[in-house]
């Protein structure tokens, strides 16, 4: 009489789990840089304390060879408020996030925030964490 094992173990594998994983991991990826607002300007940012929770609509930056952009189109002092503009609109409750380089002097910085005095603009000042 021949005795046969009926419980076989199967060589198959279950991808069901593998991939649940995989596409947390891509959802999780896509939300939060979706989050992060790259700067392309390389600026050395001075260095703070606190931080905002506002989240700013468009980015001035100020280079260290003093040049102005908006994100990241150059753009000369007399067009920045024209800019600014078109691009915030009349929006009070509108914020504008300040980059500006740690070497460059407080004229340059003043200078957009009479722009966003004349207009109502709200600024946050951009720096590093201590």
């Amino acid at each position: 009489m021949a005795i046969t094992n009926r419980n076989k173990v199967g060589v198959n594998f279950s991808n069901a789990g593998m991939s649940d994983i995989v596409f947390l991991l891509l959802l999780f990826f896509m939300l939060t840089s979706t989050l992060v607002q790259p700067t392309a300007l390389k600026v050395l940012l001075p260095k703070g304390t606190t931080q905002s929770n506002a989240r700013p609509m468009t980015t001035v930056s100020i280079t260290k060879d003093h040049q102005y952009y908006i994100e990241d189109q150059p753009i000369n002092l007399e067009n920045l408020e024209a800019a600014l503009q078109a691009k915030v609109g009349s929006n009070p409750e509108i914020y504008i996030s300040v980059h500006a380089d740690r070497s460059v002097p407080l004229e340059y910085v003043v200078n957009i925030m009479n722009i966003a005095a004349k207009n109502q603009y709200k600024l946050i000042l951009a720096t590093t964490p201590k």
